[in-house]
């Protein structure tokens, strides 16, 4: 009897050390990051004896995973927020306002119209179109700055995640070699490490994970590729810049680098490297091609108008704005040495969508145009164009090549490819082609008459100009009218009227169509094609005459003035890639860059809801997991007390079993 009295002692006393051992380290761990609360349990053996115990982590899987899952979509808008706010918040001062910057050079042009032979008023109207010029640079510095920071914040994050992608391995083999201490302690330690190391992982991307053999876990990215595997095997993080190599693409390398790496797709990765993608995605790409598609609309707009009038020196008007071109990035799987450059194809800057461009060469003299979007997949369909002389030509597509004029160099390889940024170029390198005052074309080059001897009610438009290097201008010096001024004359036959001009003069009667607008297009060649136009209103009586002359000495004339102040509320910025047939899809200058604040400003507002939601998320999965995972120092304070009693009692046991042993050995004495 003593020695089962004995033997029960010795297994109490060893139990309840053992227990007292487990909630010892519950409570020392209590600050422990990634520590995952224990329990020892034991089982009966033969007799009532108490067994040895066996320690076991407390976690629930289902509440692991979801706490991953919130704790990378939380970082994921913590990211998106941290960065957007700033641009956010820079774009909304007052002081970085472009919209202030076009509205203060529009005014000035105003002010010109009221002088438009003062030299002093012209002289404001190009020092606001330096500072708008300068504004733009401003704006679009922020955004370069900002994309400079997202590669450099990229090249870090990859670093750490992929570090904590090794680490995972290697405590997976760890775990899988089953090095630990009887009670399974010291491999809880490193299932402890992994797990931590796991969920550290998610707050860079998002992940699922799954059980492998011999207690691995199997790490996927929320999009399914995997990147730990079986026995040690792991997939590591790179960052490329394939044409463009200041644009980081993130890539997965497969098998240490030895197979293609897999392209990841970043429109659906979540985690701190998700947010920083989607930012560069949805922010500054965005914003840094709308920048430069404004900036490109607005100076081909004030160019062709400016083409169209007089200036102070009584010359044909020439570029206000030196538009940039821009060379296009070679992808490395070219063949070929073909160079590519991109400008706007003057007069078509409205045509420009906010995008890049992919061009590739689908035979020797023959390329397709796609736009991109913000993730660089081409949008609707491609545009074929015929390369010539080193410019391509879309004429198949009625000329419409998204504004762009794009010249080629010889040498390029069937399926060579190309990415044109020209808008994301262009607005820091947009300057004024001119700071002569001089040079501001405020004057139509045609002025018109009506004979003072007329009878009838007829009168005759000002005119209007839309080519000045059309057959009907010369540009000299000095400018004049091709074959002198027009004269058009009444006949006595109806809506007759005889046109004569040239030297010799050259009469040719004509029949008009009521009412008498554009009288030279009605006319026909060679009138059709001298480049400008008008119209007669009223009735002019038999005999009465009308003359178009050049616009010699109109210096205090503002009609091509009006037009360019008329560009400020003129649709001129193209608002969508693709449209439906007769939809509207122009916008104005300051409409435009009300769109780009405003888009900023929505999607920061709505990532910030997002966040203070998965804030909540993450704080109601983390309460989940800590509940059953965490230390209770309540609850461990009890056991401990439970546990030392039993300890206790265990050993009084084990004194009891002494004594009366001594005794029986005393009493056989």
């Amino acid at each position: 009897m003593s020695f089962n009295l004995l033997n029960i002692a010795n297994s109490g006393v060893r139990a309840s050390s053992e227990l007292l051992q487990t909630t010892s380290k519950n409570i020392t761990n209590v600050n422990t990051e990634g520590y995952v609360r224990e329990r020892t349990e034991h089982r009966t053996l033969f007799d009532n004896q108490v067994g040895l115990g066996q320690t076991f982590r407390l976690v629930n899987d289902f509440a692991q995973q979801q706490l991953n899952r919130d704790v990378s979509n939380l970082a994921f808008f913590n990211q998106f927020v941290d960065e957007s706010a700033r641009v956010d918040s820079l774009f909304a001062e007052e002081s970085n306002s472009l919209s202030t910057s076009i509205n203060s050079l529009f005014s000035s042009l105003q002010e010109t119209l009221n002088q438009p032979s003062s030299s002093v008023s012209r002289n404001l109207f190009f020092n606001d179109a330096q500072g708008y010029i300068d504004q733009l640079g401003r704006l679009s510095g922020i955004v370069f700055d900002q994309k400079t920071i997202v590669n450099d914040q990229l090249e870090i994050y990859t670093d750490e995640a992929n570090g904590l992608i090794s680490k995972i391995s290697e405590l997976n083999l760890a775990i899988a070699s089953g090095s630990s201490g009887p009670d399974g302690s010291a491999l809880n330690s490193t299932i402890n490490q992994r797990d931590l190391a796991i969920k550290e992982l998610a707050e860079y991307i998002d992940i699922e994970t799954l059980d492998g053999p011999n207690g691995e876990k199997l790490v996927f990215m929320g999009t399914g590729e995997a990147v730990v595997m079986e026995d040690g095997a792991f997939n590591l993080f790179s960052l490329s810049g394939d044409p463009d190599p200041n644009f980081k693409d993130l890539k997965l390398d497969v098998d240490s680098g030895k197979a293609i790496p897999l392209e990841v797709d970043t429109s659906l990765l979540k985690g701190k490297i998700g947010g920083l993608l989607a930012y560069r995605e949805d922010i500054l790409i965005p914003s840094q091609n709308k920048l430069g598609q404004l900036s490109l609309a607005m100076a081909d707009a004030f160019n062709q108008q400016n083409r169209l009038g007089l200036d102070a020196d009584g010359e044909l008007g020439g570029d206000l704005f030196t538009i940039p071109s821009a060379g296009a990035y070679a992808y490395a799987a070219n063949t070929g040495t073909a160079q590519v450059t991109g400008t706007v194809e003057a007069g078509h800057g409205s045509e420009i969508p906010a995008s890049d461009f992919l061009i590739e060469y689908t035979a020797a003299n023959q390329i397709t145009v796609s736009a991109l979007d913000k993730y660089g997949d081409p949008v609707g369909t491609p545009i074929v164009a015929t390369v010539a002389g080193g410019v391509a030509n879309a004429g198949s597509a009625g000329g419409f090549l998204y504004g762009l004029e794009i010249n080629l160099t010889a040498g390029a390889a069937v399926g060579d490819k190309f990415e044109l940024k020209l808008n994301s170029e262009a607005s820091t390198n947009i300057q004024l082609a001119t700071n002569r005052p001089e040079d501001l074309a405020l004057a139509s080059p045609i002025r018109t008459n009506s004979n003072i001897n007329n009878q009838g009610t007829g009168s005759i438009s000002g005119g209007t100009v839309t080519d000045t290097t059309a057959a009907g201008f010369t540009a000299g010096p000095p400018p004049s009218l091709t074959n002198g001024p027009i004269t058009i004359t009444k006949t006595a036959n109806p809506n007759e009227f005889d046109i004569t001009d040239g030297t010799p003069a050259v009469t040719t009667t004509v029949v008009l169509t009521p009412p008498y607008d554009n009288v030279l297009n009605q006319a026909g060649a060679p009138y059709n094609t001298y480049g400008f136009d008008f119209s007669l209103e009223g009735a002019p009586n038999t005999g009465d005459s009308f003359t178009v002359e050049f616009n010699t000495n109109g210096f205090d004339d503002n009609r091509n003035g009006l037009m360019l102040a008329g560009l400020q509320d003129k649709e001129l910025v193209r608002a969508n890639i693709e449209t439906s047939a007769g939809g509207d899809n122009l916008t104005t200058l300051n409409e435009a860059y009300g769109n780009l604040i405003t888009d900023v400003g929505i999607r920061t507002s709505s990532a910030k809801t997002n966040q203070v939601a998965f804030e909540a998320l993450a704080n109601q999965s983390n309460a989940w997991y800590e509940s059953i995972s965490g230390v209770n120092l309540d609850e461990e304070a009890a056991n401990l007390l439970r546990f030392q009693q039993s300890y206790s009692a265990a050993a009084q046991i084990l004194s009891t079993a002494r004594t009366v042993f001594d005794t029986i050995l005393n009493a056989a004495r």
